[in-house]
């Protein structure tokens, strides 16, 4: 397989990798630093590689793993290629390569099966135009007002703390 480009900073991308490789060696890549080494380069987050046989997947398969669990929109994806796809796969994530820009050499036996983008938080909404919602809208209380709570709360505290006190020192007396 040819050189892969990561960008600088990448976000939200996922590659797919199928592995050409006994179980054995597959379970392997699971160990700290084995995926960045079969990639080529000096580390990568392990908590943002999977490495797992597609039969673990049962009935919800590649596709369902994708749409479902990795948020991979449905028009990216060739339903009949993924169902096709048998034994181990890696599952490598943007945030693997720590916000650097890298040059992947994987191994021969390791095949992009497929790039895709996960959807982004969509930040829009409508206008709030409740009276509620504009800036300094809430009804103001009186500095006198809010002394008085003060003291209110201060007082109740007082009196509950001095309870508690007087009621100890009565358990130990008796």
């Amino acid at each position: 397989m040819s050189k892969l480009t990561v960008a600088r900073n990448e976000r939200g991308v996922l590659r797919l990798f199928t592995l050409d490789m006994r179980p054995e060696e597959a379970k392997f890549l699971r160990e700290p630093g084995a995926a960045a080494q079969v990639l080529g380069v000096d580390a990568l987050d392990e908590d943002q590689i999977e490495v797992f046989p597609v039969s673990d997947l049962e009935e919800l398969g590649l596709y369902g793993y994708l749409t479902e669990g990795c948020g991979i929109s449905e028009d990216q994806l060739d339903r009949a290629a993924l169902e096709a796809v048998e034994g181990w796969v890696m599952v490598l994530r943007s945030k693997a390569f720590k916000d650097r820009a890298l040059e992947l050499t994987p191994d021969p036996r390791m095949a992009l099966a497929g790039f895709f983008t996960e959807e982004g938080t969509n930040w829009t909404a409508r206008p709030m135009t409740a009276e509620s919602a504009k800036p300094f809208s809430a009804p103001r209380a009186s500095p006198r007002q809010a002394r008085a709570e003060a003291r209110r709360i201060g007082f109740t505290l007082f009196a509950v703390v001095m309870a508690l006190i007087v009621g100890g020192i009565l358990w130990l007396a008796l």
